[in-house]
């Protein structure tokens, strides 16, 4: 098997297959090349997915190259991480931040989480 733990890419047009379809819980990383702190928070998502990946999968869309989907869930500061469950958002975060504090804001939607 692949390494599925690793944060994978979605846009536009595999959005709504890839995270709104999921029944794992989708932390969504809108992003951009040339965003500095969405560069200081993507080592720390790949953290999270390397240890969380069975309970979480994290999705990465470049905000520039897919502006359909940022519009349709109102994003825009950058990064902007949405969790979705049940093909829901049931969590906004914006902004870099710690791990540790990204783990907190996410485990009361997701079971077995700790920070």
């Amino acid at each position: 098997m692949a390494d599925a733990a690793a944060p994978f890419t979605v846009t536009d047009a595999t959005f709504d297959e890839a995270v709104l379809a999921s029944e794992t819980p989708v932390l969504v990383d809108f992003w951009a090349t040339w965003c500095g702190p969405c560069r200081m928070i993507a080592p720390v998502l790949d953290q999270i997915a390397e240890e969380h990946g069975d309970k979480l999968k994290i999705a990465k869309l470049d905000y520039d190259a897919n502006p359909n989907v940022p519009n349709r869930y109102g994003v825009m500061g950058l990064p902007t991480l949405l969790l979705f469950k049940g093909g829901e958002p049931v969590q906004q975060i914006v902004g870099a931040k710690p791990k540790r504090a990204l783990l907190k804001e996410l485990q009361p939607h997701i079971e077995g989480i700790s920070a």
